[in-house]
């Protein structure tokens, strides 16, 4: 079942990358001024680079956008174009800027941060951080913009680190249903030319108002195939590269691998709306053929640990918290019911749990037909509830870095990416009852009861959380990796 590296691939694919990393244009690989940085992406655009989808995070991993604020490593809001803020009401908040300027010249005002955050608000479909949030942004002054929303958010300054909320110039807001982060944003790396979903450019930004990195630029390549991501760094044709197949990480060198305990979980979504799966009897016989000890131990081989709940262990808190699920329908008997399963294979450990899924589950009496592609030739499909049943690696708290975000975009009537179509009015309650917790304690605390009732429906199973493998070669150092997954490249990052 397992699928190594094939010896005449490797050899193929070498070459092949090679020819996609030489001499990337811009930018000088003399000692004196830095080399470019050669980076291999597994997700190839799904969205042309807007920042208002899954693209988001690839331009903050790159280096090229930025939020008002920012997450350290223990997940709290820090300083980025904002220098600081307070609350003034249970509904205001004031953030001063700093001196900044876009990547087009431009000064980084009060007004241009109102008007970015303005065309993110009314982005259809709402960027996951501020989905059922109503937002106003105003320049106050020559340095302030106050920030009004239209029930108390305790959570604002975490919302507005999410790379969906990323501050660009008005130039990327020409076109009326477009946005064009190509030299409009405010980074350390400017994004200079996009080549499709193949490759992109970018050079460094030297006005940067952090300071001038230490690369000159950076030559991405979209490369889905993990193996190719690993044979190109083995090779010395790359020199990050994410998302290291778990079947391909021996095959490099130690120092040359590096795993980081994520807030990745792992889950079968049952599709709850349409299908066989609208009947629970279905889902908890779904649930109830799944054995996530295969898939932790033998798919990931030991770099993940077995489904506990929506969040894993990096969620230090969670555990402690952790109620049983409310509301579980007993298993119904499949008798041949036939369902369509799907995942992607830019995530390569995806696609052998889906395999390994179907077999569970033909085991328990379904027909399961297995259905792969690449995730941007997938996404429409999954949001409109093509599938019976979906295998997705989710970050559960990459959009804003609080709990309950993501149990409102994923599990809730209105939530923008409900893959498991779930729309159950206990889950609603629980989640707006965890939105209107303040403090927090009181809110992760609510967030675990919303859970439960979650995982009471079987619209979701959580398999596994996983580690990331990054390959990052011998001669790199000041790669930025973190359990949020929103950072790889940043100033101090350099060959």
């Amino acid at each position: 079942m397992r699928r190594r590296l094939r010896p005449i691939l490797a050899l193929v694919l070498a070459p092949v990358l090679a020819g996609c990393f030489a001499s990337g244009g811009g930018g000088s690989d003399s000692a004196d001024t830095g080399s470019r940085l050669r980076v291999a992406l597994a997700f190839p655009p799904a969205e042309n680079l807007s920042p208002y989808g899954a693209d988001s995070t690839i331009l903050s991993r790159l280096g090229v956008t930025e939020g008002l604020t920012a997450l350290d490593a223990n997940g709290t809001a820090t300083p980025a174009l904002a220098a600081s803020w307070r609350q003034e009401d249970e509904k205001t908040w004031l953030f001063t800027l700093r001196e900044a300027t876009f990547q087009d010249g431009s000064k980084v005002t009060p007004a241009a941060v109102a008007a970015a955050l303005t065309h993110a608000t009314r982005a259809a479909p709402a960027p996951a951080a501020v989905a059922g949030v109503t937002l106003t942004a105003k320049a106050e002054g020559a340095g302030d913009v106050r920030i009004t929303t239209g029930a108390p958010d305790p959570i604002l300054p975490l919302r507005l680190s999410s790379p969906s909320l990323a501050v660009l110039s008005a130039k990327a807001y020409e076109e009326k249903d477009d946005v064009d982060p190509v030299g409009t944003a405010t980074g350390p790396y400017e994004l200079t030319k996009v080549m499709g979903t193949t490759a992109a450019t970018l050079d460094r930004y030297d006005d940067y108002w952090g300071g001038r990195a230490q690369a000159t630029g950076i030559d991405v390549k979209f490369v889905a195939d993990g193996t190719a991501r690993a044979s190109a760094l083995r090779t010395d044709q790359v020199d990050l590269a994410e998302a290291i197949p778990v079947a391909q990480a021996a095959t490099l060198d130690k120092g040359t691998r590096e795993a980081t305990a994520t807030t990745r979980t792992t889950s079968l979504l049952l599709n709850s709306q349409k299908g066989p799966f609208e009947d629970a009897a279905l889902r908890a016989a779904a649930r109830a053929a799944v054995d996530t000890s295969a898939l932790a131990e033998d798919v990931h081989e030991g770099y993940a640990d077995r489904g506990a709940g929506i969040y894993g262990p990096a969620v230090t808190w969670a555990a402690g918290k952790r109620t049983e699920p409310v509301g579980r329908a007993e298993p119904g008997r499949p008798d041949g019911t036939r369902v369509t399963l799907a995942t992607y294979d830019n995530r390569p450990e995806l696609p052998e749990v889906a395999q390994v899924l179907k077999q569970q589950l033909e085991k328990a009496g379904f027909e399961v037909t297995l259905e792969v592609r690449e995730y941007s030739r997938l996404e429409s499909d999954a949001l409109a509830g093509k599938f019976d049943a979906f295998v997705l690696a989710r970050n559960t708290l990459v959009d804003t870095a609080d709990p309950v975000s993501v149990l409102a975009s994923d599990y809730t009537c209105d939530g923008g990416y409900n893959l498991a179509q779930l729309c159950d009015k206990d889950v609603d309650r629980a989640v707006a009852e965890a939105e209107r917790a303040t403090d927090t304690a009181g809110r992760q605390d609510a967030a675990m009861a919303a859970e439960a009732r979650i995982l009471g429906t079987d619209a979701v199973v959580p398999l596994v959380h996983q580690r990331i493998i990054t390959g990052v070669g011998s001669s790199v150092s000041g790669a930025l990796l973190d359990p949020y997954e929103r950072t790889l490249v940043g100033i101090g990052t350099r060959r």
